[in-house]
């Protein structure tokens, strides 16, 4: 299917209120999608990059597989034409996520149209611009668009299958009490505290392999642009209520990342820390595998069993789920970004899934991927998302 995609963006200050507008036709020039999002503070070339990031993200929900694409910023057609060198951290992040989506199509075209002829984008933006000025939250205006994270019953779209669906359209949380779309096979009534989890983006330790606990590398150029298009993505949902996260600098980074543009603190909590490896710590996985293979297969098999000089698998699990229980109950039916790493991700999945200890090594956990867990209080806990690297 093809479909033309109209997009634009604004700011007001430039710096300042910032607006995207994005409209999807199909080939005859029928409206498929109209879309108005709050970008927050930035200028207006980030803003363009944003209504470009929506208007392709619509496409690839609508199934399209020919793409052409019209905008009034001839900036943004030359560099993702290739022609002109992206420098901007913001925009080259936003460079990458409409890249990557735009490699799902069999053609992409970017082509540059006066501004009155990009009349329906420049209007959508502007409604953004003026919803960011009375308040509205970073995201889609009137809600959130069709889930990217999650799919739910072929064919329902609702506020509820979208990414962190305990907030409202305005960020405002919903009653803790109330009907939901899962409600009729697990007969829960509670709205869930959902945990959005977010690994931490790559280090230099990651790319060599390297054990990394209590050490405490930087996100590389990579890692931040990781975070940054995380960052974007999960800003463009909207109704995070809360952001928590390790102490460690490449976690705190990621979700400052996320707190950016959103624009809520982060709350560090010391127990959302990475195992410690020990006399690991610094090694790559083959060293240690050489070093004591016998003692390796053992430490694998038995997650009682601690790392020389460091701590085991259940003491992290321990430690992770006294965080889950905290956030149950001081934050009951809120939606909460908990940005860790490996093994207290995999520890708070384990427990979502009720799964035995071991099951720790055998979930694969990408850089900078999000999970969802939920735990209600009057019915299961779920796992309704797992390592997803969408956005990546």
């Amino acid at each position: 299917m093809k479909v033309i995609i109209e997009a634009d963006g604004g700011s007001r200050g430039n710096p300042g209120i910032a607006g995207a507008g994005a409209v999807v036709y199909d080939a005859d020039r029928h409206i498929l999608r109209e879309i108005a999002y709050v970008v927050g503070k930035a200028s207006n070339n980030v803003a363009e990059y944003h209504g470009l990031v929506e208007g392709l993200s619509a496409a690839a929900e609508l199934g399209a597989t020919e793409v052409a694409v019209f905008m009034d910023s001839k900036l943004v057609v030359e560099q993702m034409s290739g022609n002109w060198k992206i420098k901007h951290p913001d925009m080259k992040a936003l460079a990458t996520q409409a890249q990557r989506i735009a490699r799902t199509f069999d053609k992409v075209t970017y082509s540059w149209v006066p501004r009155e002829k990009n009349k329906k984008a420049d209007e959508l933006s502007n409604v953004a611009m003026d919803a960011c000025a009375a308040g509205h939250q970073v995201g889609i205006v009137g809600g959130s668009s069709p889930s990217k994270l999650e799919s739910g019953t072929p064919g329902e779209t609702s506020k509820e299958d979208s990414l962190v669906a305990g907030g409202g359209a305005d960020g405002v949380a919903k009653p803790a009490s109330v009907s939901t779309p899962d409600a009729a096979w697990h007969g829960a009534t509670m709205r869930p505290t959902r945990l959005i989890l977010l690994r931490h983006g790559e280090t230099a330790m990651s790319v060599a392999k390297q054990y990394s606990g209590s050490s405490d590398p930087e996100l590389s150029e990579n890692g931040r642009a990781q975070a940054e298009a995380t960052a974007t993505r999960l800003a463009s949902h909207g109704g995070i209520d809360l952001i928590v996260a390790s102490p460690a600098r490449r976690a705190q980074q990621t979700a400052q990342a996320v707190a950016d543009k959103i624009g809520l603190p982060v709350e560090t909590i010391e127990d959302l820390r990475e195992l410690d490896f020990g006399d690991w710590e610094g090694k790559t996985f083959g060293q240690v595998q050489q070093q004591d293979p016998e003692f390796y297969r053992e430490w694998l098999a038995d997650t009682k069993l601690a790392v020389p000089g460091g701590e085991s698998v259940q003491q992290v699990m321990r430690r992770t789920k006294k965080v889950v229980d905290a956030l149950e109950k001081q934050h009951r039916g809120k939606n909460i970004l908990v940005v860790s790493h490996v093994t207290p991700i995999k520890s708070i999945l384990k427990l979502a899934l009720g799964a035995p200890p071991g099951v720790v090594h055998r979930l694969q956990l990408n850089l900078a991927s999000v999970s969802i867990a939920e735990f209600y209080a009057d019915g299961p806990t779920l796992v309704r998302l797992f390592n997803d690297t969408a956005h990546l």
